[in-house]
């Protein structure tokens, strides 16, 4: 299927039957956007549907099922499946035993944007460098959406979106295992490290290749922006030759000026017009840890490339304050700062939180675990982490793992039980670290729900 542009959309899908998989926030927004054309839709989604989700898709007259995927879901034109459906699904085994064209909603949404779309991904940062890139291209002057995995999806807003608009996009490697046409006038690729090794059978080439998608559709007037201290990145796009690629700008810790973005001494440097430009010392970063200033060069070089001001640039990066559920604090009592990392549902994003902080940790960490291997992260924990406290499905295997490193150790039933062990035991000058390097669906709704209980625990106390 060819959807080349907004003007085509009606005639291209008139008539055609689509099922939507998944029935959670990305595919109710992909329902919502069907509800403009002259198409047939039916709603499929394994678990029981929320009341308010059921009542909107009667009002639609939209005919869905629930508790389970029938044979009906692949009586379709093609598919727009949700992140949180895997490939060996029997939905999607049976769509593509028929051939029947499997779409993510990010694919979808692309159709109907004919404004320039910055797309970001990789394992740890995401939704950072997107919110950055947005605040910079914002202040710009330039009407600017952000959407895709951080927050709203994309299809909930692209028929918003003016030629004239950006788009900037916070990416998974499960939006990209199906896209199609999705084509970014920039790619950012943060990094790569272990993530959901569950749904990739424990390759780690197989999950970094779905990430490296998000330039498949680029070419020689595009951009990609890398992260070139990054292994597997670094590697994979020295042997990227085909022809027609996008211009690849990388981005760097160290003293290199041949990378468009580099530090030299306790400076950030750009290099993205044959010139180097010092943008601010590390230490005018308000945000703490190496990882942020991987962050902060990936946003500025992809902001420059879009015509943003280096003055622009550099302001947005003094007032940007973070994320909530990325290293948030939330308050100090009685001496001891209390950190919200909710959103470290990997190890690697552990090994950031932890590298951030030079204070003793009482370190709150488990949930749902996605086969994490938690030997690269052994170091830091005997260094830094005097107490861990181990929650949800995986205490066990996190006590296990970094128990025996630390000075004391114990598993808690509950957030609450963890926020009272930890206020309890910490001492002035330490640090209570929630930082789970799990996923949060074990005890939580999301990671969102997780981090907030923690910090009303903590404004409790």
């Amino acid at each position: 299927m060819l959807l080349e542009s907004k003007e085509n959309m009606a005639d291209e899908l008139r008539g055609k039957r689509i099922t939507v998989a998944g029935a959670a926030r990305s595919g109710l927004a992909a329902a919502r956007l069907l509800c403009e054309f002259d198409v047939t839709v039916f709603v499929s989604d394994s678990g029981v549907l929320p009341e308010v989700s059921r009542a909107w898709l009667d009002a639609q007259r939209f005919s869905f099922e629930e508790g389970g995927h029938s044979g009906r879901a692949t009586e379709a034109d093609f598919i727009i499946t949700s992140p949180g459906i895997p490939p060996d699904s029997p939905v999607l085994r049976s769509a593509f035993e028929k051939q029947i064209p499997v779409y993510s909603e990010l694919e979808f949404a692309s159709w109907f944007c004919d404004a320039p779309m910055v797309a970001i991904t990789g394992s740890n940062g995401k939704t950072t460098t997107t919110s950055l890139v947005g605040d910079m291209l914002s202040a710009s002057g330039r009407t600017t959406h952000v959407a895709g995995n951080i927050g709203r999806p994309f299809s909930e807003i692209v028929l918003t979106v003016e030629p004239k608009d950006a788009v900037v996009l916070e990416v998974s490697s499960f939006q990209l295992e199906y896209i199609s046409k999705f084509h970014p006038r920039i790619s950012v690729l943060l990094n790569i490290t272990p993530d959901h090794m569950d749904r990739y059978d424990h390759d780690l080439d197989r999950y970094a290749e779905n990430k490296y998608r998000i330039t498949v559709n680029q070419t020689e007037s595009d951009v990609m922006v890398y992260n070139m201290d990054d292994t597997w990145i670094s590697h994979r796009v020295a042997t990227d030759k085909q022809p027609g690629r996008p211009q690849a700008l990388g981005f760097t810790l160290t003293d290199n000026n041949k990378a468009a973005g580099f530090v030299s001494g306790d400076r950030l440097i750009l290099n993205t017009h044959e010139k180097g430009e010092i943008l601010m010392s590390r230490d005018e970063l308000p945000v703490r840890g190496r990882h942020n200033v991987y962050n902060s060069l990936a946003a500025s070089i992809a902001a420059r490339m879009m015509e943003v001001g280096s003055e622009t640039v550099r302001n947005s990066l003094s007032s940007f304050e973070g994320v909530e559920h990325r290293l948030e604090f939330v308050r100090e009592v009685d001496g001891v700062r209390y950190i919200n990392d909710s959103k470290a549902t990997n190890v690697n994003a552990l090994w950031y939180a932890l590298e951030s902080f030079n204070d003793p940790i009482i370190l709150i960490a488990g949930g749902r675990d996605k086969g994490n291997d938690y030997s690269s992260i052994v170091s830091l924990v005997k260094e830094r982490v005097r107490l861990l406290i181990s929650i949800g499905e995986s205490a066990a295997t996190v006590d296990q793992a970094l128990g025996p490193y630390v000075e004391k150790r114990t598993m808690a039933e509950s957030m609450e039980d963890a926020v009272r062990y930890a206020s309890n035991l910490a001492r002035p000058g330490e640090t209570v670290l929630l930082s789970p390097a799990c996923s949060s669906f074990d005890m939580f709704a999301n990671f969102e729900a997780r981090g907030d209980t923690f910090k009303r625990l903590i404004s409790n106390l």
